[in-house]
């Protein structure tokens, strides 16, 4: 799952981006209201974290304006503000949900996730493709009834293999999904990611599989 981290303080920035990432998120981070609006019309995220006092602006604004723009994706607001006059604005002016500071982090995951769940969202939290099982709350998989141990970055090449299972996957789609914008890939990063996928899930006698559908990109399916 891509995220769009808007953050301008850079203790809590870093804090949150190390605790997202290790809830299997791939985390872009932005601390301007200018840089998490381009960020929103270039980007393509599943959910956003928007602090609302930004150096150049409010966030309630950037939202307001965006979802006037026919923005769709969930997004949770990190604030100090913790009047409710200041809540139910927050809420009817874009946002999802709230999260006043100061937060823990489990619960900012845990938001975000139920935010996910949410209908026209990223539905489920069990995924099932033949004997392959993923929670994608406690990012627990099972092949069969044995437990699989993968690394964060192939936990979420799996997640999304397996919400999108019998369609294709480009590259590009895989490196937009699972890593940043600023951090830089070998360029054979998705390949080695998905050849490590693939043998641990046949070591592990997954039923499903990965083709390579060369020039094209990647497909999972259970077929025989």
């Amino acid at each position: 799952m891509r995220l769009l981290l808007v953050e301008d303080e850079r203790e809590l920035a870093g804090l949150l981006k190390a605790g997202l990432k290790a809830a299997g998120f791939a985390v872009d981070h932005v601390a301007t209201a200018a840089d998490a609006e381009a960020a929103l019309i270039s980007g393509s995220y599943d959910i956003a974290v928007l602090d609302l006092r930004l150096p150049d602006g409010d966030g309630l604004d950037l939202l307001r304006r965006r979802r006037a723009a026919g923005l769709t994706l969930p997004v949770l607001i990190l604030t100090a503000r913790d009047s409710l006059s200041d809540r139910v604005k927050g809420l009817e002016q874009g946002g999802d949900d709230y999260v006043l500071k100061p937060f823990h982090i489990d619960e900012v995951v845990a938001r975000l996730r139920a935010l996910l769940r949410r209908p026209n969202q990223a539905l489920g939290v069990n995924i099932v493709i033949g004997n392959l099982g993923l929670n994608t709350m406690d990012l627990r998989v099972m092949v069969a009834d044995d437990p699989l141990t993968l690394s964060r970055r192939e936990l979420g090449l799996l997640e999304l293999f397996m919400r999108r299972a019998g369609r294709v996957l480009t590259k590009e789609v895989i490196e937009q999904a699972l890593y940043g914008f600023n951090e830089e890939l070998e360029s054979n990063a998705v390949e080695v990611l998905v050849h490590r996928l693939r043998r641990k899930l046949a070591g592990a006698g997954a039923t499903p599989t990965i083709h390579t559908l060369r020039g094209i990109g990647y497909l999972m399916d259970d077929m025989p």
